[in-house]
């Protein structure tokens, strides 16, 4: 047996724990989006693998037997090359992710797909908007420039954004409901978008949007090809098991 574990997430974390406990052979890769990315028990990888073919490549050199895959739930084009890396490779895939946020009982959730529906649903007069959407597509925001944004990123953005009204706060989760309140007042926020990332690090600011009776733009996941999910490490150890 030798896993690849495509990581970046919590989850990801403690399964290449688990592994190393237990001295599963296992090799653990980072796509490389954070300057500073948490360390592993095992032997790790940083960077892209080049689209299908070059993922292919990679499990047939390593021969790896069981491909993980454990990135962020909007890591699409990943999780694509995954599934069709590992038909392509005759090996077994399986996702571990987390369940997605549902909306509970006095939340006020505008549900779209995608960031363009996000963008557009900023339409209207200016607002305090905390944007907790990671780095990737901030720009995009620039097209409803009359707000003023609070970005929450584990990284400060290598070139200037196209958002003539905002500021930065580098913080990593997960993230605590009386420290969420407190910055959500601090700043005045009036409206949160994010993405429904699901799991229990980020959802404070959910919760503290809910008491105080905020509007959140929640973007959903996307469609991904039919693939097997579990979403605990004990449910992956099972499978290689």
């Amino acid at each position: 047996m030798n896993v690849l574990i495509l990581g970046g997430t919590t989850e990801a974390s403690a399964l290449a724990s688990a592994l190393a406990e237990r001295s599963i052979p296992a090799l653990f890769s980072y796509a490389g989006r954070v300057a500073t990315p948490k360390p592993q028990p095992l032997p790790t990888r940083v960077g892209g693998f080049g689209g299908v073919e070059g993922l292919a490549a990679f499990l047939a050199d390593k021969r790896i037997t069981h491909l993980v895959d454990a990135t962020h739930p909007f890591a699409e084009r990943m999780s694509r090359n995954a599934i069709l890396a590992a038909q392509r490779s005759g090996i077994r895939c399986l996702a571990l992710t987390r369940p997605p946020w549902v909306p509970q009982a006095g939340d006020h959730w505008q549900r779209v797909v995608g960031i363009e529906a996000a963008v557009n649903a900023l339409a209207g007069p200016p607002e305090c908007i905390l944007l907790a959407i990671g780095r990737q597509h901030l720009a995009a925001f620039a097209a409803q420039p009359q707000h003023h944004y609070l970005l929450r990123l584990v990284d400060r953005p290598e070139a200037s954004l196209p958002l003539p009204q905002h500021r930065v706060i580098l913080d990593r989760g997960p993230f605590t409901l009386e420290g969420d309140l407190a910055l959500l007042r601090e700043h005045g926020i009036q409206r949160l978008v994010c993405k429904n990332s699901g799991g229990e690090g980020a959802v404070a600011k959910l919760t503290a949007a809910r008491q105080l009776g905020l509007p959140v733009v929640m973007i959903e996941r996307p469609a991904l090809p039919e693939r097997r999910e579990v979403h605990s490490v004990e449910d992956v150890l099972a499978w290689l098991a």
